[in-house]
């Protein structure tokens, strides 16, 4: 892959992070990182703090880098605005953003597609639960695993479900899958080498996520030939059951008798140096300002 095609060279853009969702600190992260990496690119890069819903964007901007995470910068609320506005801008448009964000909407194109993902049902509000543990409670709406539970014995099913009600009237019930997790991105059309991550207890929920040495991760994943191709070509297949075209991080598990389930897609991943993605694209010789700048190529050619 070309190292830099120097798109953002010469660019005035506006770093836009923050938000209102549940990810606002990760987000403030991702924001200084991206904005960093994009002044290297060769621009002239702006942070937007974005409190609340409302974006006031510079003067003269010719794209918006968009690392809000979670509610309204990955729910499509955000693309909206600025397809209103006619400002270019990373990642997906307004319904792919949708779809992808939406656990229970993926799950259906999944299904859909053959792309391999566990048994699910929804549970609406009020609805009795009648499945026997174990499963996994999710609030279908949520990011970096906010409102996920693994719930392993009776009693811990009410308090779990309980917290995902407090995100909306539905929740994604899925059949449990013990399996290694992996994620690959995705850039353009092409999967990028497979991150497994390995959390020194539990599964890789929030905290794990974000506090630094609580899990390992290993890229390439030392999963072998066969299973890396299949894990690959599943993300691929799930980025395009949604009708994705730019980037994202797909989330997969890797049973020990080769089975997949994919879990979710992520269309804003996390950003800073350290993060997945930028992980997966240095093993590919890609920096990190060189991956912001393909994504800011790949996002334009929507508005060509």
């Amino acid at each position: 892959m070309k190292i830099m095609n120097n798109f953002l060279k010469g660019k005035k853009v506006a770093v836009v992070m923050g938000g209102p969702g549940a990810e606002r600190e990760v987000s403030l992260r991702s924001g200084l990182a991206v904005a960093k990496a994009v002044a290297e690119a060769g621009a002239d890069s702006e942070l937007v703090d974005v409190i609340g819903t409302d974006v006031v964007l510079p003067a003269g901007i010719d794209l918006v880098f968009n690392m809000i995470h979670g509610t309204f910068g990955e729910d499509g609320a955000l693309q909206e605005i600025l397809d209103r506005l006619g400002v270019p801008y990373t990642g997906e448009g307004a319904e792919g953003s949708r779809v992808a964000f939406d656990k229970i909407l993926s799950k259906e194109r999944f299904a859909a597609a053959g792309v391999p993902t566990s048994a699910w049902s929804i549970l609406r509000a009020g609805e009795p639960l009648l499945k026997d543990p174990p499963f996994v409670l999710k609030a279908p709406r949520q990011g970096s695993s906010v409102g996920v539970h693994i719930v392993k014995t009776p009693d811990q099913a009410k308090a779990a479900l309980d917290d995902c009600l407090r995100f909306g009237e539905q929740v994604l019930l899925e059949d449990f899958f013990v399996g290694r997790e992996l994620t690959v991105g995705i850039l353009g059309d092409i999967a990028l080498p497979v991150v497994e991550i390995v959390p020194h207890e539990g599964f890789y929920d929030y905290e794990h996520k974000y506090t630094k040495g609580a899990s390992d991760y290993f890229v390439p994943a030392p999963i072998g030939e066969d299973a890396t191709r299949a894990v690959q070509k599943a993300a691929l297949e799930a980025h395009r059951a949604l009708s994705l075209e730019v980037y994202s991080r797909v989330d997969i598990l890797l049973a020990a008798d080769g089975s997949l389930n994919v879990m979710e897609i992520n269309t804003i991943p996390g950003m800073t140096e350290t993060s997945l993605l930028p992980k997966a694209a240095s093993v590919i010789g890609l920096s990190f300002p060189a991956l912001c700048d393909r994504i800011a190529e790949i996002s334009h050619t929507r508005f060509s």
